[in-house]
């Protein structure tokens, strides 16, 4: 009898192997950082080998650690940064190019040569998107346009293409030697190029981006058995797939219509259950796939996502050398009191919802000096909780229900001085769930569900439990003040990048 479920969860800055226990609880897990490459300003790009390597690593490090026998894990799931795109040849598992991480904006002119017909919502019935950088078609387009001879391997099908769940999975289950070349709803609903109604890649638009229906990976379920793993997990079942934001709602439990989760990562995520029909948002989010369990209904969400959030600490840490390690932040913005004034919109790569704006850049407003570095920390703490609160509104908007309390997760849910301002900024309670971790743990309950381990979702929801929760103490006259100038700051950073 299997005693645990395991995931692998290939994020932006790492990958990490976690094992969970039948309750949901961690038994061990190993993670190892892997480089960030940025040929040019606004390009982001990752080594797929580097990624495969490190998967490989964590993997045997987390086995080693904790002496688990690969027998005793019942199946694997897989979570990924959604969107980073990777083509490589089916005949030598090597990519042709770097992979394009979801942050990277050099597929700009492509979006905006493409929303000359039909605007930036060209596409948006049939996918749930705008035309963004953000979206993994467009990058296809810039590999098969850019690389030489790609295009003409493409049309052959000697290329195959995935975001790095697919990726890691065809590896996983044997590469060049029967790999399967699959994807999850949720992932495919991320390209630009899955039909939201029908779950399958819309010819209309292949045709129009220019991507061989040939190169890209069969949509399977979330929680279904893709295949076996070869190797040190070898003969273990691969039987979970979700994008991160996707898999950690599904950590979270959110399975009933109108639950949600903000996820405090790289980016950060907020995802609203919208039950088995696609909402179309008027207010500047995604409409995205959820998940999908075995042969059921698939299930639809509104999703804010947010570009700069826990990078803008990183940002802090490493361009500026204002604190040593990431979690310092919190205690340098406690040396002072308030922002002094200052705010700090971090549109590094553009403004995501509920703007939508790629040609927007960063900018600090409201300096005096008065200023301190304190208060420049305080502002970079303050900058994700502002926009999760346009998110909140945005989806509070588009369902016409008012979210009653937030259910959190991530890196960064470890800052009570973060939480305790988003529960202030937000005026509703925030939650963090005992196992913080969430995005691992989704993987992990859709590949134990499609193999029994657990039985139904009822057994998952039995598993979450709250660890902390921080209620509203700022009045409201003074939420409204604090988010009025946030939004006068946002307009600063609007149509910074002339395009020629």
């Amino acid at each position: 009898m299997a005693k645990y479920a395991a995931a692998i969860d290939q994020g932006t800055t790492s990958t990490r192997f976690m094992i969970f226990d039948h309750a949901g609880k961690v038994v061990g897990l190993d993670q190892q950082e892997f480089p960030q490459i940025y040929p040019k300003p606004g390009w982001v790009e990752h080594d797929p080998m580097a990624i495969w390597g490190s998967t490989q690593a964590v993997i045997a490090g987390a086995l080693a650690k904790t002496g688990v026998d690969p027998k005793d894990i019942a199946a694997v799931g897989v979570t990924n940064q959604r969107e980073t795109t990777v083509v490589w040849e089916k005949a030598t598992g090597k990519p042709i190019y770097n992979a394009i991480v979801w942050q990277d904006t050099r597929t700009d002119l492509i979006c905006n040569e493409l929303a000359k017909d039909g605007g930036q919502d060209r596409f948006r019935l049939k996918v749930g998107l705008p035309l963004a950088t953000y979206f993994s078609g467009p990058k296809i387009k810039w590999i098969l346009d850019n690389v030489e001879g790609a295009r003409a391997k493409a049309e052959k099908g000697e290329l195959l293409f995935g975001n790095m769940d697919t990726w890691v999975i065809w590896n996983l289950t044997g590469g060049v030697t029967g790999g399967v070349h699959i994807t999850d709803v949720t992932n495919a609903s991320r390209t630009m190029l899955m039909n939201l109604e029908t779950l399958d890649w819309d010819a209309e638009i292949l045709k129009i981006m220019g991507v061989p229906r040939a190169m890209l990976p069969t949509i399977k379920a979330s929680s279904e058995v893709y295949g076996k793993a070869v190797g040190t997990l070898a003969g273990i079942p691969v039987a979970g797939d979700l994008g991160d934001q996707q898999a950690a709602l599904f950590g979270q439990t959110c399975f009933s219509t109108g639950e949600a989760k903000n996820t405090y990562g790289t980016g950060c995520f907020m995802l609203l259950n919208t039950g088995t029909k696609p909402i179309q948002s008027k207010n500047g989010l995604l409409t995205t796939l959820g998940y999908k369990i075995g042969s059921q209904p698939a299930v639809y969400c509104l999703e804010g996502s947010i570009a700069i959030t826990g990078a803008l600490v990183q940002w802090l840490r490493d361009n500026l050398g204002m604190i040593q390690k990431s979690e310092d932040v919190e205690a340098l913005a406690n040396t002072v009191e308030d922002n002094g004034g200052a705010y700090f919109v971090p549109a590094f790569s553009g403004l995501y919802a509920p703007y939508w704006k790629s040609d927007a850049r960063g900018v600090i407003a409201g300096l005096t000096r008065y200023v301190n570095k304190g208060h420049i920390a305080r502002a970079v703490l303050e900058a994700t909780a502002f926009q999760t609160r346009e998110v909140l509104d945005a989806m509070n908007a588009d369902s016409g229900v008012d979210l009653t309390a937030l259910k959190v997760d991530g890196g960064m849910v470890f800052n009570n001085t973060l939480m305790q301002f988003q529960a202030d900024i937000l005026g509703v309670p925030v939650i963090r769930p005992k196992v913080a971790e969430t995005t691992a743990l989704g993987a992990a309950y859709a590949a134990g569900l499609a193999v029994g381990f657990w039985a139904a979702v009822e057994d998952l929801r039995a598993n979450w439990g709250k660890d902390k929760e921080w209620t509203p103490k700022m009045d409201a006259g003074k939420r409204k003040e604090l988010y009025a100038s946030w939004k006068k700051a946002v307009t600063r950073t609007f149509d910074w990048v002339e395009h020629k």
